[in-house]
């Protein structure tokens, strides 16, 4: 008698399910004895948890309550926590990751999701990369762009190819690319200096239409333009500062927005005075709108006071310089400013008084914009955590922790400072199954040594690493 074929079938989905581990039979993960620190409403609330247990299965965080009410189950796999805090897994809110040396290095630094763009300056997505955070990928709207999560797809390899600069697709053209890049899985946009008042309009109310989260750097659009239109974040020190800029600057910059009406409009925004109006003003606009701000101070810290050589922490042996823009200089740390070709004919101490010169005029200008970024904190605006990296000096898992620094330095506390980089995302993106330790979320948890709440350094102490519900082996990641 033939075995009924259902039982055969059930048979080998029980072999692979073995084999995989498929099902939902596996044993919860238990987190207890810890303190839950609180991320909510911007940091600003502080109902930690302490004596806590966190229950984990299937990948999500099950139950979280104190040790005196929740119930550890049976069988189940306990993590003593006892002395220490535990918050979300990190999220890098802009950065490329094109290389298993990023993957690793963010990963290694408690960074459990990315939102990752392709770019000139930030290599080609690789989503084929392992171990590595979450990746949410942003792409570009209202341009041809060759770094597009489209190219490659039927007829936008062609129609996004550049021409030597960028050339702004007309609205119907933006809403086709918007609906195409949403079914690759895109989960952010971003809107570049090309993209004028129209068209960034268009691409805000579809993208938001969609489900997907929009950046913007503007240039040829007034920033009031995409702040009123609701905007979600605004993206880079040294960029969003062209707000502050008098209207007589920014119209040449709807027909010239990388030439020299651009260069008029940022050399006048890095030069206003903290105390004028129109910073004030400007700051005052952002506090009372929607768009949260993504300064990626960390691309500026090789240029700030008070800096350390990057290259000195351990997870900076999985970088490569190579794959790296404008990467610092190894044995100093510090920012290297190359020389135009004609002044190898000048004697070493000339070419030092130059280089010194470039670097000095370039402190000076990071200097100036983290003066003006003082006056727009005064507004008090809601900030969102991002390294910017492999850019400018900035590394990968490092350099997100650099930014909170800096936005404590800024004058955040470092529980606003974390809330940066978990929650606000969830509240700013609505990406709710990320960014907290509550029932429903994806169990990306950090255990910590030590309270970040009063020392944002400690941050960096790393306990235990825990992925989707999997623990990670992160001293394995130095090796990949």
């Amino acid at each position: 008698m033939r075995p009924h074929r259902g039982f055969l079938l059930a048979l080998a989905g029980w072999f692979l399910g073995g084999l995989l581990g498929w099902g939902q039979t596996s044993a919860p993960l238990v987190l207890a004895g810890g303190t839950v620190i609180d991320v909510s409403n911007w940091g600003h609330s502080a109902a930690d948890l302490p004596n806590a247990v966190v229950i984990i299965q299937g990948g999500k965080i099950a139950e979280v309550g104190p040790a005196s009410t929740l119930q550890v189950p049976k069988g189940a796999r306990v993590i003593d926590c006892t002395g220490k805090y535990i918050v979300p897994g990190l999220i890098d809110g802009y950065m490329g990751m094109s290389t298993q040396g990023e993957a690793s290095a963010s990963l290694y630094m408690g960074v459990t999701t990315a939102v990752v763009r392709s770019g000139s300056r930030y290599g080609r997505l690789d989503t084929s990369l392992s171990p590595a955070p979450h990746v949410y990928a942003i792409d570009s709207a209202g341009t041809t762009d060759e770094w597009s999560l489209l190219i490659g797809h039927s007829t936008w390899t062609t129609r996004l190819r550049q021409n030597g600069r960028p050339t702004e697709l007309p609205p119907d053209e933006t809403l086709r690319q918007l609906t195409a890049t949403k079914a690759l899985g895109t989960r952010a946009i971003y809107i570049g200096p090309n993209v004028t008042a129209a068209n960034a309009q268009v691409i805000i109310s579809r993208a938001h239409q969609l489900g997907m989260m929009t950046y913007g750097e503007f240039v040829a659009t007034p920033y009031r333009v995409g702040i009123e239109g609701d905007v979600d974040a605004l993206v880079h020190m040294g960029s969003y500062e062209l707000g502050v800029i008098p209207d007589e600057l920014q119209q040449p910059l709807a027909t010239d927005p990388e030439g020299a009406a651009a260069s008029t409009a940022f050399d006048y925004a890095q030069r206003v005075p903290p105390t004028d109006f129109h910073v004030r003003t400007y700051a005052k606009l952002i506090a009372a709108h929607h768009a949260a701000l993504m300064p990626t101070f960390a691309t500026f810290f090789l240029r700030l006071p008070d800096h350390r050589n990057l290259w000195q922490d351990p997870v900076a042996s999985l970088m490569d310089p190579a794959h790296m823009s404008n990467p610092p200089d190894r044995a100093s740390g510090e920012m290297m400013y190359p020389l135009p070709p004609w002044t190898k004919h000048l004697p070493g101490i000339g070419q030092r008084y130059m280089e010194s010169g470039l670097q000095k005029k370039a402190d000076q200008a990071a200097l100036r914009l983290w003066h003006i970024n003082q006056a727009l904190f005064a507004a008090f605006p809601h900030y969102l955590a991002a390294s910017g990296s492999p850019v400018d000096g900035s590394f990968p898992g490092i350099s997100l922790h650099v930014e909170l620094e800096l936005l404590v330095r800024m004058g955040l506390t470092p529980r606003e400072a974390i809330a940066a980089a978990t929650n606000n995302y969830a509240v700013q993106f609505n990406w709710t199954e990320i960014g907290q330790i509550a029932p429903g979320r994806r169990a990306d948890v950090l255990v910590l040594d030590a309270d970040p709440t009063a020392n944002i350094w400690n941050a960096r102490r790393i306990n235990t690493l825990i992925l989707e519900g999997n623990v990670v082996d992160r001293e394995a990641l130095l090796k990949k």
